[in-house]
């Protein structure tokens, strides 16, 4: 066993409640200031964060529950337990973010806080799936998707992480804007 998803677990928030800091004191009309035409909001870069959660959670619990005994089989096999950032590569095609296009907008805007408690809500429900789980089975399940191609659930994890942060780190200099 790597222990690696308590780590990763403790990433998940970490990064998140940082980025929430940056948002201290912001007014709801801050968070939804677009700081250029066709650019995100705050507001609506949180959204995307946990679209793209909400829509994947779901793959993973099923293949939890499909291939679970298959895991169980091949617990004893290697398995990655990490992946390079693809995001920051240079390679990733960004204008893939319209497949999970925010909700909420300037012109639809939600109070932060609720999108504070959704994200917060949304990332317990994922420490509650990985939490108590073997990651040698996690580990020798996989997920494909089209642009990264075969993930296991754990690289899935590290994969949301690196996706997370590159927005956070947007969220983090939107708002610094803001206080200048």
């Amino acid at each position: 066993m790597t222990d690696i998803l308590p780590t990763y677990l403790d990433l998940l928030d970490s990064q998140r409640e940082t980025a929430l800091r940056a948002l201290e004191g912001f007014s709801d009309t801050q968070v939804w200031q677009r700081p250029a035409p066709k650019e995100w909001s705050i507001g609506e870069i949180l959204n995307h964060n946990y679209l793209l959660i909400a829509s994947t959670i779901p793959y993973v619990r099923a293949a939890w529950k499909v291939f679970r005994r298959v895991g169980e089989r091949r617990r004893h096999r290697l398995y990655p337990t990490g992946i390079p950032d693809l995001y920051r590569d240079g390679k990733f095609p960004m204008w893939v973010g319209f497949l999970w296009t925010p909700r909420h907008n300037p012109r639809r805007p939600v109070p932060l806080s609720t999108v504070v408690e959704k994200l917060r809500g949304l990332h317990a429900e994922v420490r509650d799936f990985y939490t108590g789980k073997d990651e040698d089975i996690l580990g020798n399940i996989s997920l494909y998707d089209p642009m990264f191609g075969r993930l296991n659930l754990i690289v899935t994890l590290r994969l949301g992480l690196y996706h997370d942060q590159l927005y956070y780190d947007d969220v983090v200099a939107q708002a610094g804007k803001f206080k200048v």
